[in-house]
């Protein structure tokens, strides 16, 4: 009798793809266009993705792009640095220094911001949230101190550095970061009264002014408008009422323009900006703003050529400190400057975009600390832009990441770096792990 073999219908055990080994189920799933039903919601835009939309997470740690962008805007700034300031010790002012001297306590300033940005990137963004109320009254204790004339050092009448061995910290730099994280974390333990304007505003208010009033007195207008654009920025992120935030933003502005209007060399810079040709302002207010436009105007379409600028030539002031772009639009001309431009706007988008990642993953805090980054970066960027092509009035604001100084420099980077550790949380999340 023939027996009859059963054909089996259990089906056969399937090795997990390598994707799947790295990923996860439901992310390896996603990427192969499958539907899980545990996606994390991820908002991109205006739109949420979530349920069966999952959102494809590379298996690199952090954004690489990103991190690459901020590396060609330091190493563009580098030599347009050295390119800007190899004249400079023809000037009696500078005879003492080397042709290199500025390019390489840049470099050096450049590799200590790196140091510091590897060890801010180290820390879980839990930390920063508990550190932040001490890192702001740190920044306060740091600014009352720079104006004690043993402690702070002067410069062209304004005090605004203190001396720390191998460079020259500036307390408002930090300021700036000390606010972000304060303002971030100060909204994520009032969010049940962000809706009550002034239960919500006006402590965080109070903060402001008090900063504000330090900056003023060294004095430093740009670092103070810099630092109320965060604030307000992450209050209006975190949700405070509409209504009364543009309220609050035109007092804000009625108070700048009342400064503006009480202090009579801030009032002669505004005229000059308005005719910095005249016979009045050419050789005073205005001459700065002109020589930028000279040496943009020399630039053209593509530019003299790397070293060719002329108005770097001690016709310039601070042409590798806040007038750095004008040196680059004559040596790299239109051209050079729209990359500039493009580079910033990228560079502000992508960090806006990690920040609304982390909030729609209910990771509030750094979130807004993200996105306060990117509105510091971004803000900071287009008044150094608009100063240098005379769409704004003159104001002492560096070009983040490009013009030389070693404060500035260094807490760009802590603060990139602190976004860069925001997008490696971000993934961990998205692929199942714990921040």
């Amino acid at each position: 009798m023939a027996t009859s073999r059963k054909r089996s219908t259990a089906k056969p055990i399937e090795k997990p793809s390598l994707l799947g080994r790295l990923l996860g189920r439901d992310l390896a799933g996603a990427l192969a266009g499958g539907g899980s039903t545990d996606g994390i919601p991820v908002r991109l835009s205006n739109r949420t993705y979530s349920g069966s939309r999952n959102l494809a997470v590379r298996e690199l740690g952090f954004d690489q792009p990103l991190l690459w962008v901020v590396v060609s805007l330091l190493a563009w700034g580098l030599v347009m640095v050295y390119s800007a300031s190899i004249a400079l010790p023809d000037n009696p002012r500078f005879s003492n220094y080397t042709h290199t001297h500025f390019v390489a306590r840049h470099g050096l300033f450049m590799m200590i911001g790196v140091v510091a940005a590897i060890m801010a990137f180290q820390f879980p963004m839990k930390t920063w949230e508990r550190a932040a109320p001490w890192l702001f009254a740190f920044a306060l204790v740091l600014l009352v101190l720079v104006l004690f004339p043993f402690v702070g050092k002067g410069v062209n009448g304004a005090r605004r550095w203190i001396s720390v061995g191998i460079m020259n910290f500036q307390p408002s730099e930090l300021a700036k970061l000390a606010v972000l994280l304060y303002a971030a974390d100060y909204m994520v333990r009032r969010m049940e009264v962000k809706e009550r304007f002034f239960r919500a505003v006006a402590p965080m208010a109070v903060a402001v002014a008090v900063v504000g009033m330090l900056l003023l007195a060294e004095p430093d207008m740009g670092a103070f408008m810099v630092i109320v654009v965060i604030a307000m920025g992450i209050l209006f992120l975190g949700g405070v009422n509409a209504r009364m935030f543009f309220l609050i933003a035109l007092v804000v502005v009625g108070a700048f323009a009342l400064m503006v209007m009480m202090s009579d060399w801030r009032r002669e810079r505004i005229f000059a900006y308005l005719d910095p040709w005249s016979v009045e302002h050419a050789l005073s207010k205005g001459y700065q703003l002109s020589h930028s436009l000279i040496a943009f105007g020399r630039g053209e379409i593509f530019g003299v050529g790397l070293g060719g600028s002329v108005e770097k030539l001690h016709w310039l002031p601070e042409a590798h400190t806040d007038f750095l772009l004008a040196v680059l639009g004559e040596e790299f001309g239109l051209l050079g400057v729209l990359i500039v431009i493009g580079l910033f706007m990228w560079l502000t988008r992508r960090i806006m975009h990690i920040g609304r990642q982390a909030i729609a993953l209910d990771q509030v805090f750094a979130g807004l600390v993200a996105q306060g980054v990117g509105l510091w970066i971004g803000f900071q960027a287009f008044i150094n832009i608009g100063v240098n092509l005379g769409a704004l009035p003159t104001k002492g604001l560096t070009l983040p990441l490009m013009s030389y100084g070693g404060s500035a420099v260094l807490m760009n980077l802590v603060a990139i770096a602190i976004v860069l550790r925001v997008d490696y949380e971000n993934r961990q999340m998205m692929r199942g792990g714990r921040t």
